[in-house]
């Protein structure tokens, strides 16, 4: 007997939320704030219409359904299964947080506060969601398959990002690898430079466009759904020992850029997730490839 669907309604601490926990009153929290000219209130009227938000949502899940919440720290021990509907009540980089961890299940991005995000990945406002459950169930359901990037060290670790995925140092040391890129001719080339960046069409919106526009690019960025990469080299520095001839390109299917270390740490880190980073040491390789999963995020 099949499981009836399970609602896995995702959110986010708030910012209100946060200050209370640091300053322990409303009140401390206001004097904190105002003493840098900024008002309480603002703050906690976007939590209120956040909480508004997630109360909606959680009372539109149908009575048939189990339901439950996991906040965004929590992700990376959720266990998700495959009768999940997963709703993103937030923001939009609220939906990339939670991408990496899934198989497939279907997403609803419920803005949380209209008018503050773009909407690029939460489309929909709390009061579809009624609607929108038994929709993002059925086998009907339209939805659009956002392709994602993957990094694989040598050692088997793996990560996965809506976004992008940054291979760098730590702080604001130099990088130093070899960079190489699968089934060409060009042969490798040693670096020196802040980093790499590789992204999807989804990132193309984000920190891989400010790239693209910083260097006036040619490139033509993928599109969401475009099953391409673009990556960038970060401020690549040339010496007798370093170039500076490969700094940005596209990856089709099947095709990866590696990366072999040779500086004592350096670390990758999808979505802009520090804290759930690989650690890379010298003479590691990480390869960065279009991954497999996709997000199935619902119209």
């Amino acid at each position: 007997m099949s499981l009836a669907p399970r609602a896995v309604l995702v959110h986010r601490t708030t910012e209100y939320e946060e200050l209370l926990a640091r300053h322990g009153t409303h009140g401390q929290a206001a004097f904190f704030l105002s003493a840098r000219g900024r008002s309480v209130d603002a703050v906690r009227e976007r939590h209120e219409r956040t909480r508004r938000a997630l109360a909606e949502v959680a009372g539109a899940v149908p009575l048939t359904w189990r339901q439950t919440r996991v906040e965004r720290a929590d992700l990376d021990r959720f266990l998700f299964g495959p009768e999940d509907v997963v709703v993103v009540v937030g923001q939009d980089g609220l939906v990339a947080n939670a991408a990496k961890y899934l198989t497939g299940q279907p997403v609803i991005g419920i803005d949380a506060d209209p008018g503050r995000n773009p909407g690029v990945l939460v489309r929909h406002r709390a009061d579809r969601a009624r609607r929108l459950l038994p929709y993002a169930a059925g086998a009907g359901a339209t939805v659009d398959e956002l392709t994602m990037v993957e990094a694989v060290t040598d050692d088997a670790q793996r990560l996965l990002a809506l976004n992008e995925i940054y291979v760098g140092p730590p702080g604001h040391q130099t990088a130093r690898y070899t960079l190489e890129l699968d089934a060409t001719e060009v042969s490798p080339e040693p670096q020196a430079s802040s980093g790499v960046l590789v992204g999807t069409g989804t990132g193309a919106t984000g920190w891989l466009r400010s790239l693209w526009e910083q260097r006036s690019s040619s490139l033509a960025l993928p599109a969401p759904a475009d099953a391409r990469l673009a990556w960038f080299v970060r401020e690549a520095w040339p010496s007798p020992t370093t170039g500076t001839s490969r700094v940005e390109g596209l990856l089709d299917p099947g095709q990866g850029l590696r990366l072999t270390v040779e500086s004592d740490r350096l670390v990758a880190f999808g979505d802009g997730v520090e804290s759930d980073a690989l650690e890379l040491t010298w003479g590691q390789t990480v390869r960065l490839t279009v991954a497999g999963p996709r997000l199935r995020l619902v119209h």
